[in-house]
C-alpha cells in the first residue's frame, strides 16, 4: 500500500495560538485517532507525519490549547497549517507544563526542564522581578552559588559549563546586579529548555548543560502593550502586527531606576555613586511564503556601577554588558525535511577603571562571536526523525586590556587579543526499536584552532623577561578536536512508566577562570590555546519515571556520574602578572574532577493545588596536582544536600497563591587557620587550611507570593502581584570575613588595600 505525508507547517500558533498572537508552537503533538502514529512539532513549528493511504482523523493538541480533530483523506502528499485556542478551562486551574502530559515517560530525554514566562510569573519574585534562571534553579541537578545569585551550577559543573542561548546566541554573562538578577525579561521570553542529561548532538561547546531561551516573535493578530512596576525597576513590552498574518514585531524594555528616584536628595558629591541596568529586546519576523520565514531579533544590556568620594579623590567605575543579534531563515524544501539557517553576534565586554588623585587605571575585557549554524530536520518515515547540520564560530577574545596615567605621563596600553575558529558537523537519529524501545543516538565531531597574530613573553622563574614568541595572522597556534558521542534510550515498561539511559562525551573548549564563587562581571574568559587544554566530560545517567492518575502526578528518579578532565583553576597570586606581559595563561593550573548524585522529582501537574517537591544528594570533588597538597578536595560549589518545594494554589479565578521553601547545605570555603609575619617580605602572611575544608551554614529561606487577576479581558489583563522574600529573615551566609585585632588588623588593611591598587 502507497504511504504519503501529511506535514504542516505550524507557522500560524504556537501552533498558532487562534484569537491571541499567531506565534508557533513547540511541543504539539499530532497524531491519527486509532493508531500509534503521531509526532510533535519542532521549535519552529514544524512536523511531519508519514500514514499509508486512507482516510484519517487528525488530532491536534496541546496542553492548555483546546484540542483540534480534522478528517483528511490521503491519497497524496499534503501540507496542512492550523491555529489553536487557548483552553477556556486555563481559567479556572494552573498547569505547571506546556508539554505534552506523558512526555516525560515517552520521550528519549533525560534530565530536561521546561518551562514558560507563564509559569515564572506565578512564583515568588524577589523585589519583584521574574527571572526565568532563578526558577530553573527550583529543579533537582540545579543549584545557585548562593543568596540572589542566578548563576547555574549544574550536576557539579561551573557556571561556565553551561551553554546559555538566546535565540541561538551565546549569552557570555547571564547576570545584573552582580549576580541578583539574570539579564533575561520574562515578558520578552517565550519558552526556555534546560537539558542537563544527554545533550542532543545539535548542541556542542559546553560540558554540563544547555539552557535554550527563545525570545516571543509578536503578535500576528493584534497590537497589544503589556508592562510591570516593580521596586527596583519597571518593563514595558510592544509587540504587533506589521502585515497581519504575514509579519509582526515585538520590543521590550527594562530599567532599574533607583539612580533616577534618589538623584533629587542627594548632593553632588553623592549623584557620583551610583548603579542601574537596562535590557533592550527586540525581533521581527516576515512570513515570506508556506515554505519560507526570516526572523532578526537582538538583545541590548547594560549593567553600570560608580563610585565616588567627597573630595573627588577617588573614583571607581565598572559596567558591563551583552549585545547579540540573529538572523533566521526557515525553508521547508519538501514535506519531509526542514531547514533552519542562523547568523549571530555577540558582544560581552566589561571595564574596571579607577582613579586616586592624578593616577587613573583601567582594565578591560571583550568576547566577540560571529557564528553560522545550519540545522536539519529529516523525517524519512514515521519511526525515524533525523537531525543533521554544522556550525562556525570565529572568536575574538581580549581577556585584559590595561592602560594607566600618572599626573601628565601616559603609560601605553598593553592589549593581549587572542583569536580562534571553532567548528562542527553533527548527524543524529531518534528511531523506534520495536513497541518498548525508543533510541535516539547521535554523533559530533568539532574542532578548534587558536591562531595568530599573537605575541606571547616568556618569563624565567624570577620573573624575567628572556624571549618573545610571535604568531603571523591566520597561524596556527593550537589545534584540537575529537568525536562526541550521545546516546539516550527509553525502555517502556507500560503506558506509564519507564526506564532511561543517557550517555555523552563533550568537550568545551572556552573557559571562565574566576577565583569567587560568585558569577562576578570581572570573571575573565580565556580560550584554549597551547597551555590550556579543551575541558572534556563523560557523563552517564540512568533514571527511571512513573506517572500516577492520568499523568496527574509525574515521578521519577535519576542518577549520573560525570567525570571532568583539564578543569582550570588560578594557580597563584594574580598579581604575577608580569607587569601585564604575561600571558594569563602562565598563571593557571590544570586538574580533574568528578561529580555524581541522585535526583528526586515528584510533580503534580494539574488541579487548583499543582506544584513539586524535589530533592538532591550530589557529591562534586576536584584534584589539582599544584592545589591542596594534590589531595582531593569538595568543589566551592558541592551541595549535599539540596530540597525544594514549589507549591502553587488556585484560591480562585482571580486569585493565584504560591510559596517556595529551599533547603540547601552551606557552600564550601579555605579557612584562614592563622597569621604570621615574613621578615623577609615584611609582609603579614595568612596560614590557609586544607581546600574548601570548612562548610558554610546551610541555606534555606521561604518565600511566599500572591498574584490577584484586575482584569482578565481579551484586550486588558491587568494583575497584580504581591512577594515576600525570605519571610522568616534567615541570615543566609553572604560575606565571610576573617577578622583581627589591634596593629595587625591595621597593616592587614594596609596590604590588601595595596593589592587591590597593584591588581587596579
Amino acid at each position: 500500500m502507497h504511504k504519503y505525508i501529511f506535514c504542516a507547517d505550524l507557522y500560524h500558533q504556537w501552533i498558532y495560538q487562534r484569537r491571541k498572537n499567531g506565534e508557533t508552537i513547540l511541543g504539539a503533538t499530532v497524531g491519527a485517532v486509532g493508531t500509534a502514529k503521531g509526532c510533535t512539532s519542532n521549535p519552529y513549528g514544524f512536523y511531519s507525519l508519514t500514514l499509508p493511504a486512507g482516510k484519517y482523523s487528525i488530532k491536534y493538541s496541546l496542553l492548555g490549547y483546546d484540542p483540534v480533530i480534522i478528517e483528511i483523506q490521503l491519497d497524496k502528499n499534503k501540507t496542512h497549517s492550523l491555529e489553536l485556542a487557548p483552553s477556556s478551562f486555563m481559567q479556572k486551574e494552573v498547569k505547571i507544563s506546556a508539554k505534552k502530559r506523558d512526555e516525560n515517560v515517552q520521550s528519549t530525554q533525560m534530565g530536561t526542564i521546561e518551562i514558560s514566562s507563564r509559569e515564572a510569573k506565578l512564583l515568588p519574585a524577589l523585589m519583584g522581578e521574574v527571572d526565568i534562571l532563578r526558577t530553573l534553579q527550583l529543579m533537582p541537578g540545579v543549584i545557585s552559588a548562593g543568596e540572589g545569585n542566578s548563576g547555574l551550577y549544574v550536576r557539579g559543573g561551573g557556571p561556565d559549563q553551561n551553554l546559555i542561548l538566546l535565540d541561538n546566541a551565546v549569552v557570555y554573562n547571564s547576570g545584573h546586579l552582580f549576580g541578583f538578577f539574570s539579564v533575561f525579561n520574562a515578558d520578552a521570553i517565550k519558552h526556555t529548555t534546560l537539558i542537563k542529561g544527554s545533550l542532543p548532538a545539535n548542541y556542542g561547546g559546553r560540558i554540563s548543560s544547555v539552557v535554550d531561551i527563545q525570545m516571543k516573535e509578536g503578535n500576528m493578530k493584534n497590537f497589544q502593550m503589556e508592562g510591570g512596576v516593580g521596586i527596583i525597576s519597571s518593563r514595558l513590552t510592544i509587540e504587533g502586527p506589521l502585515i497581519k498574518d504575514k509579519a509582526s514585531f515585538i520590543f521590550s524594555g527594562r530599567r532599574t531606576y533607583a539612580d533616577i528616584l534618589a538623584k533629587p536628595f542627594l548632593t553632588e558629591a553623592q549623584k557620583r555613586n551610583g548603579y542601574y541596568f537596562y535590557d533592550i529586546n527586540a525581533k521581527f519576523n516576515y512570513k515570506i511564503s508556506e515554505k519560507d520565514r526570516i526572523y532578526l531579533s537582538g538583545y541590548f544590556g547594560q549593567d553600570v556601577f560608580t563610585f565616588g568620594d567627597e573630595n573627588n579623590a577617588i573614583n571607581f567605575e565598572l559596567p558591563w554588558g551583552n549585545s547579540t543579534a540573529t538572523f533566521r531563515w526557515n525553508h521547508l524544501y519538501h514535506s519531509k525535511l526542514f531547514s533552519n539557517t542562523t547568523v549571530t553576534y555577540n558582544d560581552y565586554k566589561f571595564k574596571v577603571a579607577a582613579g586616586f588623585r592624578d593616577i587613573t587605571f583601567a582594565l578591560t575585557s571583550d568576547v566577540r562571536d560571529i557564528s553560522l549554524k545550519s540545522d536539519y530536520d529529516y523525517y524519512p518515515n514515521a519511526n525515524n526523525s533525523i537531525k543533521f547540520g554544522f556550525d562556525y564560530t570565529f572568536h575574538q577574545f581580549k581577556p585584559y586590556t590595561t592602560s594607566a596615567t600618572i599626573g601628565d605621563s601616559t603609560i601605553l596600553p598593553i592589549d593581549k587579543f587572542k583569536y580562534a575558529h571553532q567548528g562542527a558537523i553533527y548527524l543524529s537519529d531518534e528511531f523506534d526499536w520495536g513497541k518498548h524501545v525508543k533510541i535516539n543516538a547521535g554523533m559530533r565531531f568539532s574542532y578548534f584552532t587558536n591562531v595568530g597574530p599573537f605575541e606571547k613573553t616568556v618569563f624565567d622563574e624570577n620573573g624575567r623577561a628572556i624571549d618573545t614568541l610571535t604568531y603571523a595572522p591566520f597561524q596556527q597556534i593550537a589545534t584540537y578536536g575529537g568525536f562526541e558521542p550521545r546516546l539516550s534510550a527509553r525502555f517502556g515498561i507500560n503506558s506509564s512508566t519507564s526506564i532511561k539511559l543517557g550517555y555523552m562525551h563533550t568537550k568545551q573548549y572556552l573557559h571562565l577562570v574566576s577565583s569567587s564563587t560568585t558569577t562576578l562581571p570581572t570573571d575573565i574568559w580565556v580560550p584554549s590555546s597551547k597551555t590550556v587544554k579543551p575541558l572534556a566530560g563523560n557523563q552517564i545517567s540512568l533514571g527511571l519515571f512513573k506517572n500516577f492518575k492520568e499523568d496527574m502526578f509525574e515521578t521519577s528518579i535519576e542518577v549520573y556520574y560525570k567525570k571532568m578532565y583539564n578543569l582550570v583553576e588560578y594557580g597563584g597570586d594574580r598579581n604575577d602578572l608580569g607587569g601585564g606581559r604575561q600571558d594569563i595563561d602562565d598563571l593557571f593550573t590544570f586538574g580533574e574532577g568528578d561529580a555524581y548524585g541522585a535526583e528526586f522529582f515528584v510533580k503534580k501537574a494539574k488541579g487548583k493545588w499543582t506544584g513539586w517537591i524535589g530533592y538532591t544528594l550530589a557529591w562534586s570533588n576536584r584534584q589539582f596536582p599544584d592545589l591542596n597538597e594534590g589531595k582531593e578536595f569538595p568543589a566551592k560549589f558541592d551541595r549535599r544536600h539540596d530540597f525544594v518545594t514549589v507549591l502553587t494554589y488556585q484560591m480562585t479565578k482571580k486569585i493565584t497563591l504560591s510559596s517556595v521553601f529551599i533547603y540547601g547545605t552551606g557552600n564550601t570555603t579555605t579557612p584562614t587557620i592563622g597569621r604570621y609575619y615574613n621578615f623577609t617580605n615584611q609582609k603579614f602572611m595568612s596560614i590557609y587550611g586544607e581546600r574548601n575544608s570548612y562548610r558554610l551554614p546551610a541555606y534555606h529561606r521561604l518565600d511566599l507570593s500572591c498574584t490577584w487577576v484586575i482584569k482578565d479581558k481579551p484586550k486588558n489583563h491587568q494583575d497584580l502581584n504581591f512577594s515576600v522574600y525570605n519571610v522568616y529573615n534567615r541570615a543566609n551566609p553572604f560575606f565571610i570575613f576573617t577578622s583581627y585585632g589591634g596593629r595587625l588588623k591595621e597593616e592587614m588593611s594596609a596590604q590588601l588595600l595595596n593589592k587591590f591598587r597593584y591588581f587596579l
